[in-house]
C-alpha cells in the first residue's frame, strides 16, 4: 500500500487519488448479495460460549506479542478508533477497525458503555467484535469481548515489564482486584518468571480470594502477600501494576517508588507524579496516551512525552530501559490489533470445540 492510501486508512479523510477505492466502496454498497454471501452463516458466540475456552497465559502473551511485531513491521493496520459520547456524559461509545496482516483477519471492534449515575445500579456496558478471513473472504465469528479484554490488557503488561524490568528484579506489587487484577498475575510470570516475590493490595474480600484463585490455576506453589500498606510496599516493589478502579483511594507518588523500579498504569493508582517525575516513558501507544491519559498531566497541565512504544522496543528498534537507576512510567493502552489476536485464537479454539450457533444472517 502506497503512502497517500495509507494515510487513508489511518486517518479517514479524503480519498486516494486514484479513485480506485471510492469505486470499490461504491460497488460494495450497490452490488446485491450472492447465492453463496446468502447461504453463509456467521457464528455467533457469547459470553458463556468463551468463558471455558481453554488458553494458557503463555499462549495470550505470544499472541499479543505476534499481533505487536507484525504492526512494527508494516505488515498489520491499526487506524485511530472512532467515539461518540452523550454530551451529558450519560454514555459513550468506541468503534476500532483492524487488518492482522500475518494471521490475515480483519475485524471490527465496538463498545458500548451507558452509565448515567456512575455507580454500578445504572451501569451497562457491552463490547463485541466481528473477525474475517482475508484470505478466503469469509466471516468467522461475531463474539462477545469481555474476556478477550480481561485477558489482553494483562498480557500486554507482561510484555511491558519484560522489557523495562531491571536486572535482578525479582518483587512485585498489585494494587486493584478487578478483572485486570484478577488476570494480572498469571500472565506477569508467563513473561517474567524471575518475580518470585508478588504483593497484593486489594479492598474487596472476594476481590482478593479471586486474584489467588486465578494465581493457584497456574502457579500453585506461589506466594502471594496481602499488604495492608499499599506505600510502604511500593518502597519494595521493583514493579508495580496499578490496576485499580476509579473509586480507589491509593495514589502512590513518585517518591514513594524503589529506585530502579517501574510503574505500569493500566487503571488506577498512581499519581501525576509518578509519570512527570519518571527517568522514561514507555507506552503502547503514544498517540493514545495523549487522548486517554490526560488525567495523569502535571502541574503545568501538560502530558509528559512518551520516549519509546511497546512495537518499537519488541522489534528491536528502541529500548526499553536505559540503566538500572531509572524509575521507568508505563501507560497500557490498549490497540485493537491485540484485541484480534487474542480473539481469533479464542474463536478458533471455540469452534474447534463446536461451540456458538450459526445464524443465517445473509439469507
Amino acid at each position: 500500500m502506497d503512502m497517500d492510501k495509507r494515510s487513508f486508512h489511518r486517518s479517514g479523510e479524503g480519498y486516494p487519488p486514484d479513485g480506485v477505492l471510492q469505486n470499490e466502496l461504491q460497488l460494495m454498497i450497490e452490488d446485491p448479495l450472492n447465492t453463496r454471501d446468502r447461504s453463509t452463516p456467521l457464528r455467533v458466540l457469547s459470553r458463556s460460549d468463551l468463558a471455558t475456552v481453554p488458553i494458557t497465559p503463555a499462549d495470550v502473551v505470544h499472541a499479543v506479542e505476534g499481533a505487536y511485531l507484525a504492526l512494527a513491521a508494516g505488515d498489520s493496520d491499526n487506524p485511530r478508533k472512532l467515539s461518540v459520547a452523550h454530551p451529558e456524559g450519560w454514555s459513550v461509545a468506541y468503534a476500532m477497525l483492524g487488518r492482522d496482516g500475518r494471521r490475515r483477519v480483519v475485524a471490527m471492534k465496538t463498545s458500548y458503555k451507558f452509565d448515567p449515575g456512575h455507580d454500578r445500579a445504572t451501569k451497562r456496558y457491552y463490547t463485541t467484535i466481528t473477525l474475517y478471513d482475508d484470505t478466503t473472504g469469509a466471516p468467522i465469528a461475531m463474539m462477545d469481548c469481555a474476556r478477550v479484554g480481561a485477558l489482553r490488557t494483562p498480557a500486554v503488561s507482561a510484555l511491558l515489564v519484560r522489557e523495562t524490568a531491571r536486572r535482578g528484579a525479582e518483587s512485585v506489587l498489585l494494587i486493584g482486584t478487578g478483572t485486570q487484577g484478577r488476570n494480572a498475575l498469571p500472565h506477569l510470570l508467563a513473561a517474567n518468571p524471575q518475580l518470585r516475590k508478588l504483593m497484593m493490595y486489594g479492598t474487596h474480600p472476594e476481590g482478593l480470594a479471586a486474584v489467588r484463585e486465578q494465581l493457584a490455576e497456574y502457579h500453585p506453589h506461589a506466594l502471594l502477600e496481602m499488604v495492608e500498606d499499599p506505600y510502604a510496599a511500593a518502597a519494595t516493589a521493583d514493579v508495580v501494576l496499578a490496576t485499580a478502579g476509579p473509586g480507589t483511594e491509593v495514589a502512590l507518588e513518585s517518591s514513594h517508588l524503589a529506585p530502579g523500579s517501574v510503574a505500569v498504569l493500566v487503571g488506577y493508582g498512581l499519581a501525576p507524579s509518578t509519570l512527570t517525575d519518571a527517568d522514561r516513558v514507555i507506552a503502547t501507544s503514544a498517540e493514545q496516551m495523549t487522548l486517554t491519559g490526560t488525567d495523569m498531566a502535571g502541574p503545568d497541565g501538560k502530558l509528559r512525552a512518551v520516549d519509546a512504544e511497546l512495537p518499537q522496543i519488541l522489534s528491536r528498534r528502541a529500548i526499553g530501559r536505559e540503566s538500572d537507576e531509572q524509575k521507568i512510567f508505563v501507560y497500557n493502552s490498549g490497540l485493537v490489533l491485540t484485541d484480534i489476536a487474542v480473539a481469533h485464537a479464542l474463536a478458533e479454539r471455540a469452534i474447534a470445540e463446536g461451540r456458538g450457533v450459526e445464524v443465517p444472517l445473509w439469507d
